[in-house]
C-alpha cells in the first residue's frame, strides 16, 4: 500500500498536561486475550477458532449495522522492537510473537482443510470497530484492544463493551450453520503451561525517566494483586502443586525488567511504542495484571496504577526496594491469608498489604483538597478495600475477582469435601471466566446481586457500537461508522482514507490523544455530505482538529 499526502490535522498549542497532578484521569486503555475452546473439536487450530470470533463479529456488524469491515490494520507505525532504556531490539534475536507489526495469516489450505470452504475464502484477521477498538487475532487468541479513555471508570465501561463483543461473537458462530459452538473465557491461563495477557496501557510525560517508572512500580505491581488478582487453582507455570493462589499471571513471570510478553515474562515492559508524539509522550505497556470480571477489581487495578503513576511524577512515590521480586511476587500469591513477608533491601519484611497501603498513604497525602470526584472515589475504595483484606479477606467477595472465586470452591469444598487436587475445581475455576450469560460462574454472582456493579448493561451495550468522546478514539470510531468503504486503513495514530476518483490514498495522522474529540470534530462530521467532503472540512482552514 503506497500513502501520499500524509497531512496531519490539528489544533495549535499545548494539550492539558498529561499526569499533572495527584489524579486518576490521564490516557489508558486494556487489551484483552480471550481464552477459546470449541468442545466439540479439541483438536482444532486455536488461531483458526479465533478468526471465526472475528468473523462472526464482523457478520453482526454488516448485518446489524450496515458496516462494509473493509479497514486493514495498518502496521506502518508499530515498533514492537524498540526498548525504553535506549536501544533496539534485532529483529534476529526477538521471540515471533514480539513481533506483532507483522500480521498474523492463515493459510489458504488450512481455511480449506479445517472450514471445508474453497481455498480462495477470505478470513478476516483484524477488524476496526465502531467504538475505536480493535479486534483482532493475537496468535492463537481472540484479542480486544479497547479505546482510548481518560479515566479508569470509562476503561471499565469500554472493557465490559469487549465481553460484550465476544459474547456476541459466541451467539453468531452457534447459531451458524456448519459450525461448532466457541466458548470465550476472560482468564488467563490454560493450567497446562500457557499463559495469555490482559494488558493495560498508560500515557506518561516522555520526561520523566523509565528508571524512575521502573524502580516505583515494581513493589506496586508485585502487591497489586491482593486487590485485583483472578484467583488460581493450582501453583507453578505447570500446575505442578495442588493449591489456590490470588493471581493467575503471578508463576509465569521470571523477569524485573525486559521487552517480552510471552516469553520471559518481566514485571516491567519495556516496550517504547507510544503510539502518540513519540517526543512528548511514553505508553506504560503492563502486562502483568489478571483478566478482572469484577468491575470494581478493574476499576482499582485502573484508578491505582494511575494515581501511583501520578506519584511518581510528581517524584512522591515511595520505592521499597524488595530482595527478589520475582520470589516476591510468587510468595504473595501463593498467599490466599495475606500475612507471608517479602524481605526488602533495608532489611525489612512486609506483607503484600502492608506494600498496598504504603502507596496507598503516599496517594492520601498528597492528594489535593479539592481533587475530582473520581479520584476521591478510587482513594475511598482503596483504603476501604485495605481494610477490609486486613481484618478478614473473605469478606471482600463482592469486589475482588480471587475472593469471590475462592468463595465459591471452599464451598464446593466443603459440601463435597474435594481436596484441592480434585480436578472438579479447576473445573470450577474455568466456569468462574466463562463468558457465557447462562454459564458463567461470576455472571450468576453478578446476576445475584453477590457482587458490586459500576456500570449499566445498556451503558455497555452502546460502548460495544459508540468511541468515547473525550480522545481520538472518537475520530477512529466515527470515520469508521460513517465511511466505512472510504477508510480502507486504520491503526491508533492513523486514518487512511480511499476517495472514488483519487489516484492516491490520504493518511491522516491523530497523533495526540486528546484530539479528535467530539467537541473539535463532532460539528465536521453532522455537517459533511460524504468523505470526501469531510476530508477537505477537515483538512483546509485555520482550525486543524486531530493532530499537532
Amino acid at each position: 500500500m503506497i500513502v501520499t499526502g500524509g497531512r496531519e490535522t490539528g489544533q495549535p498549542g499545548e494539550l492539558p498536561a498529561v499526569g499533572d497532578g495527584i489524579s486518576v484521569h490521564r490516557v489508558m486503555g486494556t487489551e484483552t486475550e480471550y481464552g477459546i475452546i470449541a468442545p466439540a473439536l479439541p483438536s482444532a487450530n486455536p488461531t483458526l477458532l479465533s478468526s471465526q470470533v472475528v468473523n462472526a463479529y464482523a457478520a453482526t456488524l454488516r448485518e446489524g449495522l450496515g458496516n462494509l469491515v473493509n479497514t486493514r490494520w495498518d502496521y506502518t507505525d508499530e515498533t514492537p522492537l524498540t526498548d525504553a532504556r535506549g536501544f533496539r531490539m534485532d529483529r534476529g534475536s526477538a521471540h515471533p510473537s514480539q513481533l506483532t507489526d507483522e500480521p498474523v495469516e492463515l493459510t489458504a489450505e488450512q481455511i480449506a482443510l479445517e472450514r471445508g470452504e474453497p481455498a480462495e475464502a477470505a478470513v478476516l484477521m483484524n477488524l476496526v470497530l465502531n467504538n475505536g477498538a480493535r479486534l483482532y487475532v493475537d496468535h492463537a487468541h481472540p484479542e480486544y484492544s479497547s479505546p482510548e479513555v481518560t479515566n479508569p471508570l470509562d476503561a471499565v465501561l469500554w472493557d465490559r463493551a469487549g465481553d460484550h463483543v465476544a459474547v456476541a461473537a459466541m451467539d453468531r458462530i452457534g447459531t451458524t450453520p456448519g459450525f461448532s459452538p466457541v466458548i470465550l473465557y476472560k482468564n488467563n491461563t490454560d493450567n497446562k503451561s500457557v499463559s495469555y495477557g490482559s494488558h493495560e496501557n498508560y500515557l506518561v510525560p516522555r520526561r520523566v525517566p523509565f528508571s524512575r517508572l521502573a524502580e516505583a512500580l515494581i513493589p506496586f505491581f508485585v502487591s497489586r494483586q491482593v486487590i485485583c488478582g483472578a484467583g488460581r487453582v493450582g501453583l507453578g507455570p505447570l500446575n505442578q502443586e495442588a493449591g489456590f493462589q490470588i493471581s493467575q499471571r503471578a508463576d509465569f513471570f521470571e523477569n524485573e525488567i525486559g521487552l517480552e510478553t510471552t516469553v520471559r515474562r518481566p514485571i516491567i515492559n519495556t516496550r517504547d511504542e507510544p503510539h502518540a508524539v513519540a517526543e512528548k509522550y511514553r505508553r506504560l505497556h503492563v502486562i502483568i495484571g489478571d483478566a478482572n470480571l469484577n468491575e470494581v477489581s478493574n476499576y482499582l487495578k485502573l484508578g491505582t496504577t494511575a494515581l501511583v503513576l501520578s506519584l511518581i511524577e510528581q517524584g512522591l512515590a515511595p520505592v521499597p526496594e524488595l530482595e527478589d521480586p520475582v520470589e516476591a511476587l510468587r510468595a504473595i500469591s501463593h498467599d490466599p491469608s495475606l500475612t507471608v513477608e517479602v524481605r526488602l533491601r533495608d532489611g525489612r519484611s512486609l506483607t503484600g498489604l502492608q506494600l498496598q497501603e504504603l502507596y496507598c498513604d503516599a496517594v492520601t497525602a498528597a492528594l489535593p483538597a479539592d481533587a475530582d470526584r473520581q479520584t476521591r472515589d478510587v482513594v475511598d475504595r482503596w483504603q476501604s478495600l485495605l481494610a477490609t483484606l486486613r481484618r478478614d479477606p473473605m469478606e471482600a467477595a463482592r469486589a475482588v475477582d480471587w475472593v469471590a472465586k475462592l468463595k465459591v470452591l471452599e464451598a464446593y469444598r466443603t459440601r463435597d469435601g474435594l481436596a484441592w487436587t480434585d480436578p472438579r475445581l479447576a473445573l470450577i475455576d474455568l466456569q468462574y471466566a466463562d463468558l457465557r450469560p447462562a454459564k458463567g460462574i461470576y455472571q450468576r454472582l453478578a446476576r445475584r446481586g453477590d457482587v458490586d456493579l459500576l456500570v449499566e448493561p445498556a451503558d455497555v451495550a452502546r460502548a460495544a457500537v459508540e468511541p468515547p468522546r473525550d480522545t481520538r478514539a472518537y475520530f477512529r470510531g466515527r470515520c469508521i461508522a460513517e465511511y466505512p468503504a472510504e477508510v480502507v486503513g486504520a491503526s491508533w495514530d492513523s486514518l487512511i482514507f480511499e476517495l472514488p476518483g483519487e489516484r492516491r490514498l490520504q493518511r491522516v495522522q491523530t497523533r495526540e490523544p486528546l484530539r479528535g474529540t467530539e467537541s473539535l470534530t463532532g460539528a465536521l462530521f453532522d455537517a459533511a455530505t460524504d468523505a470526501e467532503d469531510f476530508l477537505a472540512r477537515l483538512l483546509s482552514g485555520p482550525d486543524r482538529r486531530v493532530a499537532p
